[in-house]
């Protein structure tokens, strides 16, 4: 599957979106649902934390094993996707839509430009 290109990429597999309004929105890659299988529960942080870049913010488990969701960008948590509690399964789904996780403010804008670009992702991290 090819990566949505308006899309910026994490190698722990995280994406982010701009939104264009200030926010940032992010997920997990179709690329890491796949490799954990079926989602079955989805734990998300608490809107108004401020996360550290790198820090685990989520975690996803499935039938397989649970994992941990890296913060891409340092900021402030704005929302979550509260659909997930009961329909974790959107992660698998729709990753680049219903299954997103959380929408953030980043604490400076521009370090979206260090994420990598879809086609990087693609032939790196995720292929």
């Amino acid at each position: 599957m090819t990566s949505p290109a308006d899309l910026k990429f994490t190698d722990t597999h995280e994406w982010v979106r701009d939104n264009r309004d200030g926010s940032f929105t992010v997920g997990i890659s179709h690329h890491a649902q796949e490799a954990l299988g079926e989602l079955v529960y989805v734990e998300l942080p608490d809107v108004g934390r401020h996360l550290a870049a790198g820090e685990a913010f989520a975690v996803v488990e499935s039938t397989k094993a649970a994992s941990d969701v890296y913060a891409p960008l340092e900021g402030e948590v704005l929302e979550i996707n509260d659909a997930l509690t009961t329909e974790p399964q959107s992660v698998n789904s729709a990753p680049y839509q219903a299954g997103w996780l959380m929408r953030i403010r980043p604490a400076d804008p521009a370090a979206l430009a260090t994420l990598m670009a879809a086609a990087d992702y693609d032939s790196g991290p995720g292929a």
